[in-house]
């Protein structure tokens, strides 16, 4: 397989590189970073403190054990810091801490949106993705769905699909568990790597990945759209939703901003340079559709060769 294309950082990404490579300056910027979000959300109406506090005072173990596999075995990458936690993914204050950092985040993407702008993202990529495919998915995959707020949107577009949710973290499937338990909702949720899922082969119709790409070295990108390739059927389609290199947003982001985003991204560089149409292809999809979904955000569509 031809390894898609990568091309080196711009010279303010070398800078900002340079800088997050002292570590009290990468802590700092992810401390700042941290501190950005819960101001935000508080500011927009969204209780980010009482929340956390709110999950962390409920008893996990059940939840915990009724999802967790513990023979899995977490590739090197997954084993770094990821949005200022020191342990990534696998820790509960990260899991407690999704839902309101996705409201903060997402807040500023339209003007006045606020609070509503992660509902908005989530709705113009399905609205999208809905409109593409010729027929509504009986099974559909959830790739990297961490507590479960892609899961629970995707029920809503296709209430009378089976769907599984998947990731790697055990405490967002714990938190995706509870919210599903809460909701009086039927998802299937699996702890296994999105590049080795153990799912049977050609068993969805829809796999979705949703913020997840950005998040990944280019290696195991490339191993997800060929185990996506694997366990779709004849016909199938693969849906992402990511950030859009192209977009102005970050192409002009002052160089304050860009530390403290790469500061809590680790593997942005390559996802940016990432010609994820080739990639799809090499993975055996015929060409993708990208469609402009935010100022932000991309939404790329793909059907299974042959």
């Amino acid at each position: 397989m031809t390894v898609a294309a990568q091309t080196s950082p711009n010279l303010a990404s070398r800078l900002v590189n340079g800088i997050l490579a002292i570590r009290p300056l990468a802590n700092l910027a992810k401390h700042q970073a941290r501190q950005m979000m819960i101001k935000r959300a508080e500011k927009i109406g969204v209780p980010w403190t009482k929340e956390v506090q709110e999950l962390q005072a409920l008893d996990w173990a059940t939840n915990l054990t009724q999802v967790q596999n513990p023979e899995i075995s977490y590739p090197d990458y997954y084993l770094t810091s990821f949005h200022a936690y020191e342990t990534g993914n696998l820790s509960w204050q990260a899991a407690f801490e999704v839902e309101p950092a996705a409201h903060a985040v997402h807040a500023k993407i339209w003007q006045g949106a606020n609070a509503q702008g992660d509902a908005k993202l989530r709705q113009s990529y399905h609205d999208i993705v809905k409109n593409s495919l010729p027929y509504a998915p009986q099974d559909i995959l959830d790739l990297g769905c961490s507590v479960g707020l892609s899961t629970f949107a995707l029920q809503k577009v296709y209430p009378h699909a089976k769907i599984t949710g998947l990731d790697l973290s055990p405490y967002f499937l714990a938190v995706a568990n509870y919210r599903a338990q809460k909701r009086q909702t039927k998802i299937n949720w699996v702890h296994a790597a999105a590049e080795s899922t153990g799912l049977a082969n050609a068993s969805f119709d829809l796999v979705s990945i949703f913020l997840v790409c950005h998040e990944l070295p280019q290696l195991a990108t490339q191993q997800i759209f060929a185990e996506a390739r694997r366990v779709l059927r004849p016909g199938g389609y693969l849906a992402i939703m990511d950030m859009n290199p192209q977009a102005e947003a970050y192409t002009k982001m002052p160089p304050y901003i860009l530390t403290l985003l790469k500061s809590t991204e680790p593997y942005l560089d390559q996802y940016f340079a990432l010609d994820i149409e080739q990639t799809m292809v090499e993975a055996g999809f015929q060409t993708p559709t990208i469609t402009s979904n935010s100022p932000r955000h991309r939404t790329i569509i793909a059907q299974v060769s042959g």
